[in-house]
């Protein structure tokens, strides 16, 4: 064999976070087991695994029948534990969700539902309680309070798993991608034929592409959507702890709300802003001809129905490009902050959200295809961070076979 032909147990393609935790879950159960990982760029982390707002949130926004509410709560708690054990920054906020009217106070009714019937650590607080905690916060009657939500530094988080991996003898071959599948398990990445026991495809905004290669996702597609941060340079430090609006429950976006990073920078964010093609970042860096038609053509089709709310969605996430509407947003949930204060805008992050095309509707759960030879992560949308050590688990119990 030569050296640009490889064998292994398991090809893992991606190396975000999802791909890192499978990896890692793998190994624990076999540690002896030949596990690759390729990745198309030179490190971790570079597209939402390290562009997210590293917030470990609680598990109460999901139904606790979805595998969401599961991941979420299970992951808040493991993730917790490795960032303590491996001694990386964790900062303990935790959360407020606050209601402006009548209405918004009934959806808060609806979260606290939710996450007592899965579990989470939540209660209502009165707005005289909330003023104790954050004499700065604004609610309506009352807020619902999550003492389990932190933040962590993403990047650090992946770096430190891709760091046991390799310690622990697992092959990561950076500036690899994938580049198509040959035959049976043997796929072609820039320098390598490789051929696997088990694929596992966690290619993050390209997996639907990767899937169909082997036969699947065949009624999806990924719809990107750009988030961007504000963030605060206020010499004050306005808020003590994350505050949220009640979001719309029937899209997966939690609306504009406040963020305390690892580093006690406050931010305000994300906007929710279809993106032209996967990793339409800035400017026209990784343009594709390709992708532009291809989703210019689906989000036309959604914009014409107003699919999911789609057309609103859209006017209301253009809007945000205002600064002086996106602080506004904001505002409404405070007493007082100096809105000259937002003044550097965050990078930018693409959230890979699956879109089925059969009904036009966006996948809210976790989906994963595939058969004995092949897994395929088709949507670990937010707050897939979060939840990765447990999906990563999940995956190997019900899609990996373990001999």
């Amino acid at each position: 064999m030569n050296d640009s032909n490889l064998e292994t147990d398991y090809l893992i393609i991606g190396a975000g976070v999802c791909g890192l935790t499978i990896a890692r879950e793998l190994n624990g159960r076999r540690p002896g087991a030949k596990i690759t990982v390729i990745e198309k760029e030179p490190d971790v982390a570079y597209h939402s695994s390290g562009r997210n707002s590293g917030v470990l949130h609680a598990g109460f926004y999901y139904t606790a029948d979805s595998l969401k509410a599961k991941f979420t709560r299970e992951g808040n708690a493991l993730m917790r534990k490795y960032c303590h054990d491996n001694h990386l920054r964790i900062n303990e906020c935790k959360k407020a969700v606050v209601a402006m009217n009548e209405e918004e106070l009934q959806s808060l009714y609806e979260l606290e539902r939710r996450g007592k019937a899965n579990g989470v650590d939540i209660r209502l607080i009165t707005a005289e309680e909330l003023a104790e905690i954050d004499p700065n916060a604004v609610t309506y009657k009352y807020a619902l309070w999550s003492p389990t939500t932190a933040t962590v530094d993403p990047v650090e988080v992946n770096q430190c798993i891709k760091n046991e991996l390799l310690a622990k003898g697992v092959r990561i071959f950076f500036n690899e991608p994938y580049k198509k599948r040959i035959a049976g398990n043997t796929v072609k990445t820039a320098r390598y034929t490789i051929t696997a026991g088990k694929i596992i495809n966690a290619g993050g905004l390209y997996a639907d592409k990767i899937a169909k290669d082997f036969g699947y996702s065949k009624n999806y597609t990924i719809i990107p959507f750009k988030g961007i941060y504000l963030k605060y340079k206020g010499t004050d430090k306005p808020i003590q702890t994350n505050i949220y609006p009640v979001p719309n429950l029937k899209n997966p976006f939690l609306g504009v709300h406040y963020t305390i990073t690892v580093d006690n920078i406050i931010k305000i964010g994300p906007t929710s802003i279809p993106a032209f093609w996967r990793e339409n970042y800035k400017g026209m860096s990784h343009f594709r001809f390709g992708e532009l038609c291809g989703i210019l053509c689906r989000e036309a089709q959604l914009f014409l129905h107003n699919s999911f709310g789609f057309r609103d969605l859209a006017f209301e996430e253009i809007k945000k490009y205002n600064r002086n509407y996106f602080t506004g947003l904001a505002t409404k949930m405070v007493k007082t902050i100096d809105k000259t204060g937002f003044k550097e805008w965050s990078k930018p992050g693409i959230r890979a959200q699956l879109l089925d095309v059969r009904t036009r509707e966006l996948v809210m759960d976790f989906v994963v295809e595939g058969d004995r030879d092949s897994v395929h992560v088709l949507n670990a949308v937010s707050p897939a961070f979060t939840g990765s050590m447990p999906f990563a688990e999940w995956v190997v119990d019900n899609c990996v076979e373990i001999s």
